[in-house]
């Protein structure tokens, strides 16, 4: 159910976009009205055109479809509820003579100066 809101609510979006770009604006009538016309400024433009009843129509339904889109996710039917979350490793902290007993491999080893005379090195 949700998934077909969804896919509505895109579709009007683009219907009301659409819609609402191919009105002309109010101030497109302000030249023809220092021209000389009839009609005044910013008085009642008679009755509605379609195109303004369809976006009456279109902007009701896109409110309608937000409602019930926020009201589905604040109920929890959300994609991500069906994810697992990831497990968090706990770390313990070391103590300090624990670190210097694991050997890190950047320290010289101590030969015995019989290893020493055996490599080739004179001590």
């Amino acid at each position: 159910m949700q998934i077909l809101v969804t896919v509505l609510h895109i579709v009007v979006c683009f219907m009301l976009i659409f819609v609402v770009l191919l009105q002309a604006g109010k101030g497109a009538d302000m030249g023809a009205a220092f021209g000389g016309s009839s009609q005044t400024i910013f008085g009642s433009s008679g009755p509605g055109t379609f195109l303004g009843k369809m976006t009456t129509v279109v902007a009701t339904v896109f409110m309608l479809t937000s409602l019930f889109l926020s009201y589905a996710i604040h109920k929890g039917t959300s994609l991500m509820d069906s994810h697992s979350r990831p497990a968090v490793e706990k770390t313990v902290p070391q103590t300090k003579a624990a670190n210097q007993a694991i050997p890190t491999g950047t320290e010289k080893s101590a030969a015995t100066p019989e290893q020493k005379t055996k490599a080739g090195t004179h001590p």
